[in-house]
């Protein structure tokens, strides 16, 4: 807010976390600066919020590769099938597990359902 931090959270990302994503499937997450353009509370996960990739930049590196840049990479909760955010924060958040997006437990994403509007930038960095 204003520059100033308000909350951190830990995180799991693709399951190939070390650099920026390059293609659909590659298990990276994207880093740079995006927005979180819209939300979907019937995700399949509990509650996420869309992440703006590809931008323009993300789609030229997919297409020199002859891949589809990929899209729908989201924060967002555990997935529907997790007993408990107990359960998610002691195992779900002790690796990095998604196919690129960034996951943190069900308590926590309600937090960021209610502090963080549509429009919001986001700054993804190693």
């Amino acid at each position: 807010n204003k520059g100033e931090i308000i909350r951190e959270y830990d995180i799991a990302l693709g399951k190939n976390p070390v650099g920026h994503k390059v293609h659909e499937g590659d298990g990276r997450t994207p880093e740079g600066r995006y927005v979180l353009d819209w939300r979907n509370p019937k995700s399949k996960f509990h509650r996420s919020i869309h992440i703006s990739y590809p931008n323009d930049t993300d789609e030229r590196w997919a297409s020199h590769r002859k891949k589809p840049a990929g899209d729908f990479i989201m924060i967002h909760g555990s997935p529907s099938w997790v007993p408990s955010s107990e359960w998610a924060a002691e195992w779900l958040q002790k690796e990095d597990w998604t196919d690129g997006c960034i996951a943190v437990t069900n308590d926590q994403m309600d937090e960021i359902w209610h502090l963080v509007a549509d429009g919001t930038p986001i700054e993804i960095w190693p």
